[in-house]
């Protein structure tokens, strides 16, 4: 018990963001260890002649043009803490000009179905306001800095992104957009603590302090009350949150021209740009069981475009029968610090059992004030337009979300595996049986154990997979043999992993060498368009687009990053792996439903396999 107390007094002592200043810069790896490893990844996916062709581009490379290119990323590297930070922002998210809310956001269910709140009407406002109350707390706790330092093993993890939870915002330009930010700490200043509610086209904003203390959830429950009553009985507002799913360009113009239309606009845009998160009353009823979470997912992802702010970095979206979600912009951070916040808020909503135990007494508060922005003719016309567009976009997505059952983290752990690498190994042979060829493959490891650290690529299509997938397909290949090439498929992927989260990686590697290039207006390199670079997943062109979302109960998805691709994520829990896949109905070749089924195959296969070899 004593050492327990002291490790909980010793991370309250630590402050959140007290290590930053003491993390390691990001690295640049040798680059003749990035090339031989591109070269490895390419392999799969090209014949011998190909192969050949490209060996001698990269080589070609490696002895000529890579190594200036590489020398100037050096000298970039020695200036910076992080070489990568604002150039991967723009070209992995500002630089877009497809519609992000549909294509780049992310989001997942609330878990609570499983638990204290079972799929029932009328409950809406009164668990919203629980929790809602518990993610005000995160943010009290982030503003003290006493949100615990998160570790991997025994390293400190940057937590920067958790700054771009609250009062994070991204706003449309012509040609790239831009992030603006108003969290401050209680060191650094005043931070805002208004919340926006989007209701039936409307608008609404409350102050989420009242005479310097937090709303309490019956507070809450009165607000949100009062703006739902307003909305039920009241014409629909014009729905003006829609214009956030346009393509990035059309947006920024009709911003401009609301902003022409009134300087009052700007007004309100900015009170929602600085806002702590967005709270989404969604009029819908989502199916959902613990097993199959399909419909609240894709509702979450793809709902009622006039109750989404699609540039918003979190949007807490409820349901009319008492079923959640969130929204986000993938923009400012990854999924896991999102997860970090999601776990906090159901830990304690867990344990009050989903009641607020605490006073019904409710403070003389101001009202909300709804934001009427002033609109005319072409705004509405629009408004609507985008909304068609919308639907018909995502009325094309096929996604499911279900739980595998039959064993999970635990079992996987008996059989010494990686769980991470027992579902990404699955996942390249059910891929392998569906499409009869290998899958390029991208899956995200983090690198936050270095300032400012976001995301590499693992390319989980590996030679040692393929191998195995064949072997998995061979009649004549006996179990012993299978056994041995999945233990080295497994082995191959272990040591990306660690390579990609010590800064080892390739991909971003590559990204930096191609950016140098581009600011010294040199010719782009042939490397970068030989076909084994696309056909490998490079540029952006994985047919596979896949994460980790962690081992708590939270999951989460993306839609896939190719129009003949996936989108595939999933988490794992000590019993089952919840798995979210999703694909282009209008791709012929791509089933997203057939692919998890498979990938449920695959485990059992899997596993069976363990215990076949051992007979």
């Amino acid at each position: 018990i004593c050492i327990m107390e002291k490790q909980v007094l010793e991370s309250s002592e630590e402050r959140t963001f007290q290590y930053q200043d003491s993390l390691p810069s990001l690295p640049v790896p040798p680059l003749e260890e990035s090339l031989s490893k591109y070269l490895h990844a390419v392999k799969p996916f090209l014949n011998e002649e190909e192969y050949q062709r490209t060996e001698d581009i990269v080589k070609k490379f490696e002895n000529g043009i890579g190594i200036e290119l590489h020398q100037k990323l050096l000298e970039r590297a020695k200036t910076r803490r992080n070489w990568l930070e604002d150039w991967w922002l723009n070209v992995a998210y500002l630089d877009l000009r497809i519609a992000t809310q549909i294509h780049c956001n992310m989001g997942g269910p609330g878990p609570f179905i499983e638990h204290c709140w079972p799929p029932k009407e009328g409950t809406q406002i009164e668990r919203a306001a629980i929790n809602l109350w518990h993610t005000l707390n995160f943010w009290d706790l982030l503003r003290a800095e006493k949100v615990a330092i998160e570790r991997s093993r025994d390293a400190v993890l940057d937590m920067n992104q958790f700054r771009m939870l609250f009062c994070t915002c991204k706003i449309p330009g012509i040609t790239r957009d831009s992030i603006c930010g108003y969290f401050k700490t209680e060191t650094e200043g005043e931070c805002p603590s208004h919340l926006i509610v989007l209701c039936r086209g409307r608008v609404f904003a409350f102050d989420a302090i009242h005479e310097g203390s937090m709303v309490t959830p019956p507070e809450i429950f009165r607000q949100l009350t009062y703006i739902q009553k307003r909305c039920h009985s009241e014409p629909d507002g014009p729905g003006l949150a829609a214009l956030t799913s346009n393509e990035r360009t059309k947006w920024a113009e009709l911003r401009e021209y609301l902003v022409d239309l009134d300087p009052k606009n700007l007004t309100l845009l900015e009170k929602i740009q600085s806002s702590l998160f967005v709270v989404c009353l969604d009029d819908s009823s989502p199916h959902a069981t613990p097993e199959d979470y399909t419909e609240v997912t894709r509702l979450g992802l793809t709902g009622d475009p006039t109750v989404r702010w699609g540039d918003k970095s979190y949007n807490s979206v409820f349901f009319s029968n008492g079923v959640c979600s969130a929204f986000c912009d993938h923009t400012p951070f990854d999924a896991m610090a999102l997860i970090s916040m999601l776990a906090y808020a159901e830990k304690k909503i867990l344990e009050n059992e989903g009641k607020w135990k605490g006073s019904d007494k409710v403070r003389d508060i101001p009202w909300p004030e709804e934001l009427v922005f002033t609109v005319d003719q072409k705004i509405i016309s629009e408004i609507g337009r985008t909304k068609e567009l919308y639907y018909k976009k995502v009325s094309d997505l096929q996604l499911v979300h279900y739980a595998f059952t039959s064993f999970g983290k635990a079992l996987i752990r008996k059989k010494k595996l990686h769980p991470d690498t027992f579902v990404q190994v699955a996942l390249q042979l059910a891929y392998y049986k569906c499409h009869g060829r290998p899958g390029c493959c991208y899956e995200t490891a983090m690198t936050r154990r270095f300032y400012h650290g976001r995301t590499e690529t693992i390319r989980s299509c590996t030679m040692e997979a393929v191998e195995w997938c064949k072997s998995m397909l061979d009649p004549s290949a006996s179990n012993y043999e299978r056994l041995q090439l999945m233990h080295k498929a497994f082995a191959k992927h272990n040591k990306m992993r660690k390579d990609c989260e010590n800064g080892k990686g390739f991909d971003r590697h590559l990204l930096g060498l191609l950016l140098i290039a581009q600011e010294q207006g040199l010719p782009v390199p042939e490397l970068y368009v030989d076909n084994a670079f696309t056909a490998s997943g490079g540029g952006g062109n994985f047919v596979l687009s896949t994460s980790l979302t962690g081992y708590t109960r939270f999951s989460g998805a993306a839609l896939p990053m190719v129009q003949h691709g996936y989108g595939f994520f999933y988490s794992i829990r000590d019993d089952r792996i919840l798995i979210t896949c999703s694909s282009w109905k209008s791709c012929p070749e791509t089933d997203a439903e057939v692919l998890c089924r498979t990938v449920f195959q695959c485990f059992q296969d899997m596993l069976q396999l363990t215990v076949a070899a051992q007979l």
